[in-house]
C-alpha cells in the first residue's frame, strides 16, 4: 500500500446536477456552439504565489528543517482578466483597483469592445459571452448584457443559465489560470512590476504554445 493525498473537488448538491445536465443539453444542441463562446474570468495574483506546504515534501535522511519564505509586509496584488474563444487566448487585461460592480460595468462598456477588435467580425457577430456569476453581477450589468448580447450571453439571470459550482466547464478554470500561475510563479516575484511582466510573458507563452487550449 502507498500513501495518497486526498484531492479537493467542488461539492455538488442535488439541484446542481439538473442545472449542469440542462446546460450540457443546450451546449450539445450544436456541435460547433462551443467555438463561439467567449469564456471570461478574472483572477487576483499576489506577491507570494501559492505555497501549499501540505503537498510539498523534502526527502532526506534527517530532518533538514526546510522552510518557505513569506513576507507579509511586502504585499501587492494584480487583478487580471482573460478570455478564451475557441482555441484563442484573449488578453490579459489588467484591472485597476478593486473588482467592484461599477468597475466591472465600465470594463464591459469601454474596454471589452476594444479588446475584441482583433476577433473576426463573422465570429464576433455570432459570439456568446460567458459571464461568471460573481457578486459584481449587478442588475445594471445584466441589463447591459441583454442589450449588447441579446439572447447570447451565459451567466446568472441570463437567457442561458450558467450552472453554479462548475469550474470544470470553463477553460479559464480548468486550464488557463493553472497554466499561467505555473509560469508566473516559476521564480519568486519580488516587485509588482515584475509580477505584471510575468503575467504578460506567461500569456504570450500560452498563446504561442503548440498545444491547443481546448
Amino acid at each position: 500500500m502507498y500513501p495518497y493525498h486526498v484531492q479537493r473537488v467542488q461539492h455538488l448538491g442535488p439541484g446542481d446536477f439538473a442545472e449542469r445536465l440542462e446546460f450540457y443539453r443546450w451546449l450539445n444542441g450544436s456541435c460547433q456552439l462551443h467555438r463561439y463562446i467567449l469564456f471570461t474570468d478574472e483572477v487576483q495574483l499576489n506577491h507570494d504565489g501559492v505555497n501549499n506546504t501540505h503537498n510539498f515534501h523534502v526527502w532526506a535522511d534527517e530532518n533538514p528543517c526546510a522552510t518557505v519564505e513569506s513576507n507579509f509586509r511586502l504585499c501587492f496584488t494584480v487583478n487580471v482578466w482573460c478570455a478564451v474563444l475557441d482555441d484563442q487566448l484573449i488578453g490579459p487585461f489588467i484591472l485597476e483597483g478593486r473588482l467592484t460592480g461599477e468597475a466591472n460595468f465600465g470594463f464591459l462598456q469601454e474596454e471589452l469592445p476594444r479588446i475584441l477588435e482583433d476577433v473576426p467580425l463573422n465570429k464576433r457577430g455570432h459570439m456568446y459571452l460567458q459571464y461568471d456569476g460573481a457578486p459584481h453581477s449587478s442588475r445594471e450589468i445584466r441589463n447591459f448584457l441583454n442589450y449588447r448580447f441579446p439572447g447570447r450571453w451565459i451567466g446568472r439571470g441570463s437567457p442561458h443559465h450558467w450552472p453554479a459550482k462548475s469550474p470544470d466547464l470553463s477553460p479559464m478554470d480548468y486550464c488557463v489560470w493553472g497554466w499561467m500561475k505555473e509560469l508566473v510563479y516559476s521564480v519568486k516575484v519580488v516587485t509588482q512590476d515584475a509580477l505584471l511582466c510575468r503575467v504578460l510573458n506567461a500569456a504570450d507563452s500560452i498563446r504561442n504554445s503548440q498545444w491547443k487550449l481546448q
